[in-house]
């Protein structure tokens, strides 16, 4: 087994791993301890890690098969498993500021959970910072357990036994993106989510929202609905839930999509910023409490 090291990064979630070389498979012990931690800290930041994606893929395929995207204009054209958060093409030219993928990726500046549109949501996924920017691109995350403890027993009554709408064509009103073919409509309807949630092996309750997909709440109107979700964002973005990761060069950062939120802070678009995610798929609809 390697030797692991963990060091809390914040209060409320993130833990640094060292002592562990992702490109090479890891034994039952290694990726046990790392699993293990990855239930208790919820966020896990590897630095110094130079994988290929080949073995960014290898190391995400321990934890279950992995997502595709839908859009051809986001994933990789050599790995389809990999999903570009990228203001650089695949022959490496940096995007015009106006191209509709900066327009897409640019609405990560808004909190969200990764896949919350599909019938059975993304587990967890595994970011590589390749190209990172010195200043903005910081990725915030938030610790969703404490976000549900912290709600008020009105507001937790509020959504008690309700579902939230979680809609991957919202995004088309949130910016200017490229609309959804017919193809890419069918293949991904709105869906329906408990907004109180189970995580399957810890058994805790968080709150589930992805504010950049949901567009409504069962059994409320739009602007109710609407202001509730604002409400529970702006909890969610509590300084004291939040871990905040500075990226540097060839870092890995796997989060828990069960319970947390994630969003990235503005950047400047003339500067290189590649980023490659691995999107680990969920192991069975959401459980709702």
């Amino acid at each position: 087994m390697s030797e692991l090291t963990v060091r809390p990064l914040h209060a409320a979630l993130g833990a640094e791993i060292s002592g562990i070389n992702l490109a090479e498979p890891l034994d039952a012990a290694t990726f046990g301890a790392v699993h293990q931690a990855w239930m208790e800290h919820l966020v896990l930041v590897f630095p110094g890690q130079a994988l290929t994606d080949a073995q960014h893929i290898a190391f995400a395929r321990r934890f279950g098969d992995l997502e595709v995207h839908h859009q051809d204009i986001i994933k990789s054209q050599s790995a389809p498993e990999i999903f570009r958060l990228s203001n650089v093409d695949d022959a490496g030219n940096l995007l015009a500021a106006d191209h509709t993928s900066i327009a897409q990726i640019s609405l990560a500046q808004l909190w969200h959970t990764d896949s919350s549109f599909r019938p059975v949501p993304s587990m967890g996924s595994i970011l590589h910072g390749i190209e990172v920017t010195d200043v903005g691109g910081v990725t915030c995350f938030t610790n969703m357990y404490k976000v549900f403890e912290a709600l008020d027993e009105t507001t937790r009554a509020r959504i008690a036994g309700r579902a939230a709408r979680h809609d991957f064509g919202h995004l088309a009103k949130l910016g200017p993106v490229k609309p959804l073919t017919e193809a890419e409509r069918e293949a991904m309807p709105p869906v329906w989510q408990p907004m109180a949630r189970q995580h399957p092996v810890t058994k805790r309750t968080s709150l589930f929202i992805s504010p950049i997909y949901n567009d409504a709440v069962e059994g409320m109107e739009g602007a109710e609905a609407m202001a509730l979700l604002a409400q529970l964002t702006e909890l969610s973005g509590r300084e004291e839930f939040v871990y905040r990761h500075v990226w540097s060069p060839d870092d890995i950062v796997m989060w828990d999509n069960r319970c947390t939120m994630h969003r990235v802070t503005p950047y400047d678009l003339s500067l290189r910023r590649i980023m490659h995610r691995a999107a680990v798929m969920g192991d069975g609809p959401v459980i709702g409490v």
